[in-house]
């Protein structure tokens, strides 16, 4: 473990690297197929009303600071940049639990992400949607296999385009549905299950500072955890919080398998639409090779442990194997279907899991570490 521990504060790390990169890094994990699309937000947000579900969307983004900052500090305390040494230490011999519950989820959300790239490349050329499946199958596959700087980058360009872009979506909206979207939220009706439907969004989606333990080799100290954990909650809410706040002019577009495709249609401007695609379908790539690298981590992490170093080409191939289980997934079932059976099992099974062991024994340990 002290060979671990090093890793975290060996070589000094910018201001980017301790405080933004795992902010991108967490939203890159979370936003995949159905936030970039809207369609999560359609099935936990709109239930709730305009108001309702704002303040749904709040307080998962409080949930997702606290439990991000909480996770990162203890991983740090713990040496943990994968996983397997994270659960290990936080679950004991139950760890495995974690691991079967993570397998599944891996298996869902990238047959979501391939679903929804599949629908983006027919929308915008026509092409039948395995083929957009089967470029995302590869972009992934490309990224992973060249391990985390190549990963890292990936989160910071695909960012910038994606808050670039989120950004001009809503400054036209407000432009040509302001007043639709006056008229939603001069209703201050809100929903009865808005906190249930906040509590269930943040628990499937937090599994995210999981994934992201990698980039915590950056901070040097608990500080950097906490402050990196704070930040991580916002930067991933601000663009989905937009999104909806656009999506309320047009509750008809949560009947809509894609409820971005279906606003985009209402503004009328194709140049955006394209370019909204564009965006959506380099946010699955981010998203899938956030998710995929952190099973590969896991996988090297074992390797490492016998003392050798996982290949690209290995990399790759955990890879391929993972993708062509998502991909049959994503031709068998549609978006929709997965989003609604599939996620909420998931988020109640990550809270026993992993919350409610964080919040209590994990946040014990680390509040007696920094006493002592």
């Amino acid at each position: 473990m002290g060979a671990r521990m090093s890793q975290l504060g060996a070589a000094p790390s910018s201001w980017y690297q301790r405080y933004i990169l795992p902010g991108f890094a967490f939203k890159a994990a979370v936003i995949g197929g159905g936030y970039a699309t809207g369609r999560e937000l359609a099935e936990f947000f709109m239930p709730s009303g305009a108001w309702g579900g704002v303040l749904s969307m709040v307080l998962a983004m409080l949930i997702w600071s606290l439990v991000a900052a909480v996770t990162f500090v203890f991983a740090r305390q713990v040496g943990a940049l994968d996983y397997r040494h994270f659960f290990r230490k936080l679950l004991g011999p139950f760890w495995f639990l974690y691991e079967l519950a993570f397998i599944l989820m891996l298996v869902i959300v990238l047959a979501v992400f391939g679903a929804a790239a599949g629908k983006i490349i027919q929308s915008l050329t026509g092409l039948p949607p395995l083929v957009g499946t089967l470029l995302l199958v590869a972009g992934i596959a490309l990224f992973t296999a060249l391990g985390n700087d190549s990963v890292e980058a990936l989160f910071k360009w695909v960012s910038l385009l994606l808050y670039s872009v989120y950004a001009l979506f809503v400054v036209l909206a407000l432009v040509y549905f302001g007043d639709r979207i006056d008229v939603a939220f001069a209703n201050p009706t809100v929903g009865p299950d808005w906190v249930v439907l906040g509590v269930t969004y943040a628990a499937y989606n937090i599994v995210g500072a999981i994934m992201i333990l990698p980039v915590t080799r950056h901070l040097q100290s608990d500080r950097d955890a906490i402050v990196a954990g704070l930040l991580a909650g916002p930067m991933a809410m601000i663009p989905a919080l937009l999104f909806f706040i656009c999506m309320v002019a047009w509750p008809e577009a949560a009947g809509a398998s894609l409820p971005s495709d279906y606003l985009l249609g209402k503004l009328g401007i194709p140049v955006l639409h394209m370019a909204f695609q564009i965006m959506i379908f380099a946010a699955l790539l981010e998203s899938g090779t956030g998710t995929v690298n952190a099973f590969i981590e896991r996988v090297a992490g074992v390797i490492q442990d016998r003392g050798k170093v996982m290949s690209t080409l290995q990399r790759a191939g955990v890879s391929l194997v993972l993708l062509s289980c998502a991909v049959f997934l994503a031709d068998r079932f549609g978006i929709v279907e997965l989003i609604a059976k599939g996620y909420r099992f998931l988020a109640w099974s990550f809270l026993a899991i992993y919350v409610v062991p964080l919040l209590t024994l994990g946040l014990w340990r680390v509040t007696r570490a920094k006493a002592s």
